[in-house]
């Protein structure tokens, strides 16, 4: 047993053993030597029960092997900040790293007599460019919890549909509806560990058995409780709005309303956002997805004559390398491949 831990340290448990016990007889066969707090020193198990112990007694001993921490490469969880340190020391020496593309969003939440509303614009950009004129930003968590998404579209859909699933198991192992605050503490602990590397800037609303809730969470981890919010590159527009017309106990024909009036003052005073209007109205035991509740941006020029794209695309060179030009393959027979 000790053959190649000489310099390994070793916790040891003792048990003591009643000679009057079943399995006293059999004892010496499965620990024939114990291990002492150095494994170089090894002692007869009947040496120690007949000097140092009671005759009736027999000590036996299990050895735990333990590692050294220096000597373990184990790997570190949570995000690695090693391509950080390489990014800084490459722009230390002069490479000019690429710049972040802008991103646009105006999303919304506000509580009203009997829940809470969502909205979100349409319009994903990326730098300058309109990538996707009629996407999704606001994401289910529960049957009663949804979340607006802005920042990286990738990281809000990933954060999101992470921490569902997580409400999912946790609902199956309950029995029970989950929570918003649940659901909020979920989300700010994952973005907090990863230190805003995660682009994420959500709000978070929904309904449950306390009443209806409405959060926003920043990238960071940090969080609001607020009766309305705003996040986004239009979030200063829609904000506007709300401080000047929300009251408490609207009826939930004023909310959509206003919810629906906040994200076009942000669709139009903010070049990143655009497109159309989704709302989501949550209320106890339902919910109502208004998906493009308005479109305040419809094409306003459409060509009589139809558009024409070619059916192939031009083949502008052809080059064919045969693949032993660029590799020697050498053919080896099956003894030597188990040699």
């Amino acid at each position: 047993m000790g053959v190649g831990f000489e310099t390994v340290p070793f916790l040891t448990t003792f048990i003591l053993l009643p000679k009057t016990s079943p399995l006293f007889p059999y004892s010496s066969g499965f620990f024939s030597q114990i291990f002492c707090e150095s494994p170089t020193r090894l002692i007869d198990p009947q040496l120690v029960s007949s000097s140092l112990l009671p005759a009736n007694l027999l000590i036996l001993g299990v050895s735990y092997l333990k590692m050294p921490s220096e000597t373990m490469d184990v790997p570190k969880t949570g995000f690695s900040f090693d391509l950080c340190r390489r990014n800084d020391m490459l722009a230390k020496k002069g490479l000019k790293s690429p710049s972040y593309l802008k991103t646009g969003t105006t999303i919304v939440g506000l509580i009203f007599e009997n829940g809470v509303i969502l909205g979100a614009d349409t319009r994903a950009t990326e730098g300058p460019i309109v990538a996707d004129k009629n996407c999704e930003k606001i994401h289910y968590m529960a049957p009663n919890i949804y979340c607006c998404g802005a920042g990286t579209a990738a990281d809000t859909e990933a954060v999101t549909d992470n921490i569902s699933s997580q409400l999912k198991l946790h609902r199956y192992h309950t029995g029970r509806e989950s929570r918003v605050v649940t659901a909020l503490t979920l989300l700010k602990s994952h973005l907090f560990r990863y230190q805003g590397h995660v682009s994420a800037a959500l709000v978070l609303g929904g309904v449950d058995v306390t009443g209806p809730h409405l959060h926003t969470i920043y990238p960071h981890g940090s969080t609001d409780t607020l009766p309305y919010a705003t996040m986004g590159s239009g979030s200063l527009a829609a904000m506007a709005i709300f401080e000047s017309e929300y009251r408490e106990g609207l009826t939930r024909d004023e909310g959509v309303n206003l919810v629906t009036k906040a994200i076009c003052s942000g669709i139009f005073n903010d070049l990143g956002s655009g497109s159309n209007v989704d709302v989501c109205v949550i209320e106890k035991g339902k919910k109502e997805y208004l998906r493009n509740h308005l479109t305040p941006n419809p094409r306003t020029y459409i060509s009589s004559r139809g558009y024409t794209f070619s059916k192939k695309a031009e083949v502008l060179l052809t080059k064919i390398t045969p693949l032993k030009e660029l590799v020697e393959v050498v053919e080896v027979g099956g003894d030597a491949m188990e040699e």
